[in-house]
């Protein structure tokens, strides 16, 4: 009996393992899941092994799913039906598939079922997965499909058409941990909606139009998404009691000052871009008319009895700070008190006019700060508070005159955009003495002695001179000092950088010479020299790394003495359009162009100068020129300067012979006269 057992499971198991669907099934059967999408189907096939774990059916025309055949499928883990035209499901068609943990039913048309009013679909005893996503439900459907699901974890309610979340809508899946209800139309949520659902760990509510967050409780939620609302306030209810929300994205709302938190929390990441922020107490107050008397009076009497802001008493273990695209004009003192953990703050796009971390700050963990595209006309940055300060981005701003060593004395900066300003650079000689000397420009910094820096941007300052020296001490691997039409660059003002650097940028200087011997860097990569007066370059070896050689837009006639055809083995782009180029003085470049090692852009309009018999130009592309035209052209120049050297010689001679005789005349008709 026990080995008829034995041969009768090993027979079962080869039928399972060598199983292959019906012929004509358009189904592909791989492990025991089966891929059915964008099959045309109709109804859900018969032929699939009661085995089978995983079915695919999206993509087709499905728009009924009736009692059978899915109860067959005892061992269906996975149900995927979006994208088709769903309106009707058997109630009780789940109850029984114990196995079944999703179901994906997203892009259908289950508004339809809904309407019917009917009792729902039944028990889902297993499900933990559940996408009802863009099926324009509304108001109480979304309980018509989740009434019975206690294993349920995680719901897509997407792209509905859902006005108000009401308190009874998740009471038949109180296991839910994760919700999405983005893209919906929002506009009301019930007390207790929520509350109720003791391990919800994240919310999405984006893209609604929630109008305002009062009495925040949810103290099991971990991350919360509201961003893309038209939030005006949000604050939570008045409670000693442990929030756990790490994360939250207010973007994109209508709040016109700080949120109010908990006084314990968690709170890691916050994101308050795009709303109508200012921090002044002024404007805090001015503007909070709308919000409730009773609970403003107390909150600040509070405030008035701390003598600091309470949104920012309570932030110690924040990371993260965007408050980007606000209209914050001055930051309090006491705002950033408690944000002893934050790494990253960005302040960009707003209305500030000067900013200053004194030594007794709290952002002494700060490594990011972003300033970019205020109107900032003063800064200071206590090099001791900032000690861990890595990347700095102040770029278009109004800053002109700055303390010397502002950035020089920041020990960890590795990063520094100071683009569209008005800076001057400061000598070497005043970097060493570790003051501005006399005779140097107002308001000047120095980068001397920067070690940690290694990408510095100064493109669009209005900077005249590059000194000798600039960056002594200081490895620099990307340098930006484009867009500064007249700038003059000293010998040797690049001096120190020769093994480090690998992307110089010069574009737009006006430069007429370099005053760089670029051979010399043994690390450039990239080499932007476009729109100059440059007609000359140094001559490259085969040993460079240059990989980028933009030269567009400048004075180049022939570079044949500048070698660029031995970069051909570590070069990829070469830019040299909008140059006179002469035809035969870049032989070289139409060997290129048809090695075509090297992507030349735009190479199929890059035209040169040939020169004809008697002088006359013609423009023909750089690729059609021929060496042995050259040589022509070489020998017609030798031939003329032959022939001029023959005429001049002649020319020479007759005027000598005509002078002598002359000188002989002259003479003899004086002896004769004697």
């Amino acid at each position: 009996m026990k080995l008829y057992i034995v041969f009768l499971l090993a027979v079962v198991n080869r039928g399972i393992s060598n199983y292959r669907p019906a012929e004509g099934m358009p189904c592909e059967m791989t492990n025991l899941q089966a891929f059915c999408h964008n099959k045309d189907l109709r109804q859900i096939p018969h032929e699939f092994h009661s085995n089978v774990n995983k079915i695919d059916l999206s993509g087709n025309l499905i728009q009924r799913i009736p009692e059978m055949p899915l109860p067959f499928y005892t061992s269906l883990q996975c149900l995927d039906l979006s994208s088709n035209q769903i309106s009707f499901i058997a109630p009780g068609v789940f109850a029984h598939m114990t196995s079944l943990l999703e179901i994906n039913l997203a892009n259908n048309h289950l508004y339809e079922l809904a309407q019917n009013g009917t009792e729902g679909i039944g028990l889902l005893p297993k499900v933990e997965i559940l996408d009802l996503s863009h099926n324009s439900l509304y108001n109480g459907m979304a309980e018509y499909f989740i009434k019975q699901a206690p294993a349920l974890r995680y719901l897509s309610l997407a792209d509905n058409s859902i006005i108000m979340i009401s308190h009874k809508m998740f009471q038949g899946s109180p296991g839910l941990v994760e919700i999405d209800l983005q893209s919906n139309i929002i506009m009301e949520i019930e007390e207790g909606a929520f509350e109720s659902l003791v391990n919800l760990s994240k919310l999405n509510l984006s893209m609604n139009s929630i109008t305002c967050i009062s009495d925040f409780n949810l103290r099991q939620l971990e991350i919360l998404d509201l961003s893309r609302n038209s939030i005006e306030s949000f604050h939570t209810t008045e409670s000693d009691d442990e929030y756990s929300l790490r994360i939250l994205d207010l973007s994109e709302n209508k709040l016109l000052r700080f949120p109010v938190f908990p006084l314990v929390n968690k709170l890691v990441t916050l994101n308050l871009s795009k709303n109508l922020i200012q921090l002044s107490t002024e404007s805090s107050h001015n503007k909070m008319d709308y919000m409730e008397n009773d609970w403003l009076d107390a909150f600040l009497l509070l405030d008035q009895k701390q003598s600091r802001n309470k949104s920012s008493l309570n932030l110690s273990q924040l990371v993260y700070l965007d408050l980007s695209y606000n209209e914050i004009k001055s930051i309090p003192n006491e705002f950033f008190e408690s944000m002893l953990s934050l790494h990253t703050l960005n302040l960009s796009k707003n209305c500030l006019q000067s900013f200053a971390v004194t030594y007794d700050s709290a952002l002494i963990s700060l490594t990011v700060l972003d300033l970019s595209y205020n109107s900032l006309q003063n800064l200071l940055l206590d090099s001791v508070t900032l000690s861990n300060l890595r990347e700095l981005y102040i770029q278009n701003n109004h800053l002109q005159t700055l303390q010397f060593d502002i950035f020089s004395s920041l020990p960890s900066l590795r990063l520094l955009n100071l683009q569209s300003n008005n800076i001057s650079l400061c000598s070497m000689y005043s970097g060493l003495a570790k003051q501005r000397l006399a005779g140097e420009e107002s308001g000047c910094v120095s980068f001397v002695d920067s070690p940690a820096l290694q990408y510095l941007y100064l493109a669009d300052n209005m900077l005249s001179i590059l000194p000798a020296y600039t960056f002594y001490k200081t490895s620099l691997i990307a340098l930006d000092i484009s867009m500064n039409p007249g700038l003059k660059i000293e010998v040797k003002a690049l001096s120190g950088l020769e093994r480090s650097l690998e992307y110089l940028h010069l574009h737009g200087n006006s430069l007429i010479e370099l005053n760089i011997d670029l051979p010399c860097f043994s690390h450039l990569k990239h080499l932007n020299l476009s729109e100059n007066q440059l007609n000359w370059l140094p001559r490259w070896g085969s040993d460079s790394p240059l990989e980028v050689l933009d030269l567009r837009n400048n004075r180049f006639s022939s570079l044949q003495n500048s070698n660029i055809l031995a970069l051909e083995n570590s070069l990829k782009n070469l830019y040299l359009t909008g140059n006179p180029l002469n035809c035969c003085g870049n032989i070289w470049l139409s060997s290129m162009i048809q090695n075509k090692n090297v992507h030349i852009p735009n190479a199929e309009h890059l035209m040169c100068q040939h020169t004809q018999n008697f002088g006359y130009q013609e423009e023909m592309h750089i690729g059609n020129i021929r060496p042995e035209d050259c040589e022509k052209e070489d020998l017609k120049k030798i031939n003329f300067l032959i022939i001029l050297t023959f005429v001049l010689v002649l020319s020479v001679i007759i005027i000598g012979v005509g002078s002598f005789f002359c000188f002989r005349r002259q003479n003899f008709s004086h002896q004769f006269k004697a």
